[in-house]
């Protein structure tokens, strides 16, 4: 009996097909394919886990707004906001780096363009002129929240276009500046001195992180800090829940109340809560509690535990942020990750701060929480931006993306 005959290169050529098959699994596509799914897991998780509470809270908070209806018509704002949201996490994700960069400026500058519409079409509430109506459609929302994102990505294109590797020359860091301090100027007349301030340390952690020398960064922290003081001492509102939170019990029906109002959901929630859909808070004790102070409903129904696991979530995104930025190829995927992943949990932390007493009260929203479809869908847009960067980490390096 004759055995087959076999060539010498059968060997070679069926390890070849093997690897080409491996590479087409769709458990591990190529890393040059546009279609790769290589999401990363902590982002995912910490983002799956907060979609997942917000729905939650959500519709725990509106159900008592809305007894007349069988399902409350602000949950369903929140859920078409998060659907919506995660069509533009996705197109943000499968955008390439380059896109974004190049994308960057032009954003920007139409951010500035709807926050100077704002300033004269916009519609007050709350003494506040921040939010921009569409008449066609019949909604409004907040430049505010794309102009904070905007801000951050022309920062970093700004900073990583610099050709220096030592330390970020100073134009550079003056241009970046620049480009903060003209949202920042409409912010302030709006007023929304939170966000304001919080784009400000946002751009001075990038500026830090780029290599600025701290002592270029003085006298503009300087000037920022007379400038918030002046403000504060100027304007009633900001004094009022400054004094509000230095002791809110001397007036607890007026400049301490809903401070006060916070520190009662957490007493009554202690360790486990009173349970989902329990809290009595949202009952129109503490004002606007599905929006800002969302977490203090959460310490009341699922006490200290559910706090914890929605600090946890945030971490998780802090931990997968500085991952990816850590592993990125060049300066611009790890600036705008380091950027993305600030601008998803510092709020997060200003605002559990806030909540517990720990800082005034600021007027900022918990991330994927807090009723807003703006504040929701562009924290979505962040998360895709973040999930980008990860993507281009199993792409292969271009030249051009080392400068």
């Amino acid at each position: 009996m004759t055995r087959p005959s076999r060539t010498r290169g059968s060997g070679h050529e069926s390890r070849r097909m093997g690897a080409r098959k491996r590479a087409q699994s769709p458990l591990q596509a190529p890393s040059g394919s546009v279609r790769s799914w290589n999401f990363d897991g902590g982002v995912l998780l910490g983002a799956s886990g907060l979609f997942g509470m917000g729905v939650v809270m959500s519709y725990s908070a509106t159900a008592p707004l809305a007894l007349d209806h069988a399902i409350p018509p602000l949950f369903v704002e929140h859920l078409a906001a998060l659907g919506l949201g995660c069509v533009v996490a996705l197109v943000a994700a499968f955008t390439p780096l380059n896109r974004i960069r190049a994308l960057a400026l032009p954003a920007w500058a139409l951010s500035v363009l709807l926050l100077a519409a704002t300033d004269i079409f916009g519609v007050e509430v709350n003494g506040a002129q921040r939010w921009l109506p569409v008449p066609l459609l019949g909604i409004r929302f907040q430049p505010v929240e794309i102009a904070k994102l905007t801000s951050l990505l022309a920062v970093v294109a700004v900073v990583t276009n610099s050709p220096g590797r030592h330390g970020l020359p100073a134009s550079r860091g003056a241009v970046a500046i620049g480009i903060v301090l003209v949202p920042v100027t409409f912010l302030v007349r709006q007023p929304d001195f939170g966000n304001a301030v919080l784009l400000c340390v946002l751009t001075a952690t990038l500026l830090v992180a780029a290599g600025t020398p701290l002592r270029q960064l003085i006298a503009p922290a300087l000037i920022s800090v007379t400038a918030a003081t002046s403000y504060i001492a100027t304007h009633e509102y900001a004094m009022r829940r400054v004094v509000g939170f230095i002791d809110p019990w001397q007036d607890p029906q007026g400049k301490g109340f809903q401070l006060v109002q916070s520190f009662v959901a957490f007493g009554k929630g202690g360790v486990f809560g009173t349970g989902l859909g329990g809290g009595r808070q949202k009952l129109s004790y503490l004002p606007e509690g599905h929006t800002d102070f969302i977490l203090a409903l959460v310490a009341e129904e699922l006490g200290l535990f559910g706090v914890l696991w929605v600090l946890a979530f945030f971490a998780a995104l802090w931990v997968a942020g500085t991952r990816i930025a850590r592993h990125s190829k060049d300066r611009f995927a790890l600036l705008t990750a380091l950027a993305m992943t600030a601008a998803l949990t510092l709020p997060a932390a200003v605002n559990a701060a806030v909540v517990m007493g720990l800082l005034p009260t600021k007027g900022l929203t918990l991330p994927f929480l807090s009723h807003g479809g703006t504040s929701l869908i562009m924290s979505c847009a962040t998360l895709g931006v973040l999930l980008s960067v990860g993507r281009s980490l199993a792409q292969p390096k271009s030249p051009r993306s080392s400068r």
